[in-house]
């Protein structure tokens, strides 16, 4: 048994560091932040700012998911890709997924790896044993972040220099955004990264989160997620086609997660172990 357990961590630890060597992951170390609305100028949804404890480091990927990698879970899958609208695939971020696709897309991942799956077919979160969780920190596979995690992330993680967007106070240098895309989406990495060696955070595309939106209570957390029992999914980071403002890292909505837009895409992250 002693054996079998080494035997799985070993194979854990492989798969991230395969990700990892290959550039397409960052290191997010634990620590605590103040989500929400820190600046005073946001919206409703973004308040009352609350203390966010994580208890341990995870990986969350440096670029969002690219028409490159999606096409070849669509290739391995047999299932029709996602239109591009023209704006050609390649290393673009891809659009037009839903939620629903994205997590399809972890659990393909997690398989091509040979880790445990991440959701069951009802979209809940699975532990390493595969038995539906609440708690974030028993699920080994790749997924989709957290709200909170999403939002740490963004902000710089324990290296944070406390700015509007993700990487600077000036969103042009970070961001695409609607003055700045000539409508439609950039190739993933062409802007400034954020503190954490993260890109495209703020603008290109809005990111699917793993969970469902619901309202701050105010109160300190630790580890927390969202209850996936909200009728829509927490989106993040703005697009090409919003104003500035939607690039900030407390902004935050929601769609319905069979949602599909061609503004519209996510990043995978993981507990590091």
């Amino acid at each position: 048994m002693k054996k079998a357990v080494l035997l799985t961590a070993f194979i854990l630890l492989l798969a991230i560091l395969m990700l990892a060597r290959s550039g397409q992951l960052v290191l997010v170390e634990k620590g605590r932040f103040t989500m929400g609305d820190t600046w005073g100028d946001g919206y409703d949804n973004e308040k009352p700012t609350h203390q966010v404890t994580f208890t341990y480091d995870f990986y969350v990927g440096k670029y969002e998911v690219t028409f490159d990698e999606y096409d070849a879970f669509c290739e391995a899958r047999g299932i029709v890709k996602p239109d591009d609208e023209g704006w050609g695939r390649g290393s673009r971020p891809v659009i037009n997924v839903s939620w629903w696709d994205a997590i399809a897309y972890c659990n393909w991942l997690n398989a091509k790896y040979k880790l445990p799956k991440a959701y069951d077919d009802d979209g809940n979160l699975l532990d390493k044993d595969g038995r539906v969780t609440a708690d974030i920190t028993k699920v080994v596979g790749y997924r989709l972040p957290t709200e909170a995690e999403w939002e740490y992330a963004a902000r710089g993680g324990n290296k944070s220099e406390n700015y509007k967007y993700s990487g600077s106070d000036n969103v042009g240098y970070v961001a695409w955004y609607d003055s700045n895309s000539e409508s439609k989406t950039h190739e993933v990495g062409k802007k400034l990264p954020n503190e954490l060696g993260i890109y495209d955070m703020s603008g290109n595309v809005w990111e699917w989160c793993s969970d469902g939106h619901i309202n701050y209570s105010g109160w300190a957390d630790t580890n927390p997620i969202m209850s996936l029992l909200a009728r829509g999914r927490v989106r993040r980071g703005g697009s090409w086609v919003n104003f500035a403002t939607y690039a900030r890292v407390a902004f935050r909505s929601f769609y319905k997660p069979d949602s599909m837009y061609y503004y519209l895409g996510f990043r995978v992250a993981r507990k590091a172990p």
